[in-house]
């Protein structure tokens, strides 16, 4: 779905391109014209974001013997974790930006953002209780809340009138606050993760100009370098050799 959306914006963008260049010649008011010229500014951003894991189990995963103090959640007799896999969920983005101009083309931006979502941890699991088989599908839900300090930099198109388009790529930081909290029920054994992540990012985007402000959209994806995961001796965690982040944002600036 990402890849479609991301695909889609890119051709969005260059369709576009040619359309401001067709009609180049009609267009003539040109509104904050002076506004890139300035050597910073700042802005706001709204976003979506829909937060999943990249997970790779580790190796024969279904052969492994699983000891019955490893699953104090399941009542059964014995057990093998077939699958782990990762389902995303849509979450919410609030952030201010800072843009320091580089050149005609280039601009670097800081966006300490406040991050909202919640992500999800998919095992299917074959138990064996009184030698009846059963399949089962066990969901672990792992809610965040990231202070996410990104670094960008951006490659910027020639303006068409009040149209121009983007790239960008940077790193981002990552400080999930909400990674070690526990749940009320003592019965569930929860899937803890670090508090710290480092993130490569990529993503395109388009600015529009007009007359009091310059509204922009963006499509952009985040892929962790760290293993997330937080092994504490039960199945959820044993089963996983890596966890790392991707996240999916549609975001919008105000600046």
């Amino acid at each position: 779905m990402k890849r479609t959306i991301i695909i889609f914006a890119s051709l969005f963008i260059l369709f576009n391109i040619q359309s401001f260049e067709a009609n180049a010649q009609k267009r003539k008011v040109m509104n904050l014209q002076n506004y890139d010229e300035h050597p910073y500014h700042f802005g706001f951003i709204l976003g979506i974001n829909h937060m999943l894991f990249s997970v790779t189990p580790v190796s024969n995963l279904s052969t492994i013997h699983t000891d019955r103090a490893e699953f104090p959640d399941i009542f059964v007799d014995s057990l093998s974790v077939l699958s782990v896999t990762s389902n995303p969920t849509p979450g919410f983005t609030i952030g201010i930006l800072g843009n320091l101009r580089l050149g005609k083309y280039a601009d670097m931006r800081f966006i300490p953002s406040l991050s909202f979502g919640e992500r999800m941890l998919r095992y299917n699991i074959l138990s064996w209780d009184e030698g009846e088989e059963t399949l089962l599908d066990i969901n672990k839900s792992i809610t965040s809340t990231f202070i996410d300090f990104p670094l960008e930099f951006r490659y910027k198109s020639k303006r068409l009138n009040n149209f121009r388009a983007y790239v960008l790529g940077g790193v981002k930081y990552t400080l999930d606050l909400a990674s070690q909290k526990k749940e009320e029920s003592s019965d569930e054994v929860t899937v803890k993760i670090r508090k710290h992540d480092l993130s490569l990012e990529v993503g395109v985007g388009v600015d529009f100009y007009t007359t009091y402000f310059k509204f922009g959209t963006q499509v952009k994806m985040g892929y962790g370098l760290n293993n997330l995961v937080k092994y504490e001796g039960n199945i959820y965690t044993n089963s996983i050799e890596s966890l790392r982040s991707k996240v999916f944002l549609l975001s919008f600036t105000f600046e």
